[in-house]
């Protein structure tokens, strides 16, 4: 059996020791998107509030998408199915909430413009290795890679 890549097949690491560490990786990944968008369904009007102060349109739809969006997306990565897909959904959704809210580019020079460039890098590096994910898939390790 090859595990070439193909354009529509799957990619694996090479060693029961890299597919460990994409499924540790992916569950390492996500724990941010799962407790953030736990969060949000908590208190979907106070996160609608801060939408509708970005001056953003249907905040309690769009706060609802956001929480299914980073609970969905991350239970999907985490247990490695749809992975590529879900992976390239978080970096849309991951791009856009730094694009709206982590803007240092239009704040003045200060504590809350470096906080806001710290976050967006962080975000820019959590978009890093969805990309990466998108690429080689989730592993031997995953429902994508069951019976392989």
């Amino acid at each position: 059996m090859s595990h070439a890549m193909t354009p529509v097949g799957p990619a694996y690491a090479t060693s029961p020791l890299a597919d460990t560490a994409l499924l540790i990786g992916r569950i390492a990944l996500v724990v941010i998107y799962l407790m953030s968008g736990f969060q949000k369904f908590t208190d979907l009007g106070g996160v609608a509030e801060m939408l509708a102060a970005k001056g953003l349109p249907q905040p309690m739809i769009l706060a609802t998408l956001a929480a299914v969006t980073e609970v969905a997306g991350a239970l999907l990565i985490a247990v490695g199915l749809q992975t590529r897909l879900a992976a390239i959904g978080l970096i849309v959704f991951t791009a856009i909430t730094t694009y709206f809210f982590h803007d240092f580019w239009n704040e003045p020079a200060g504590p809350e413009q470096a906080n806001n460039m710290i976050h967006a890098m962080k975000n820019l590096s959590i978009c890093g290795a969805f990309l990466m994910l998108a690429g080689t898939g989730a592993g031997r390790y995953s429902m994508d890679g069951r019976g392989r």
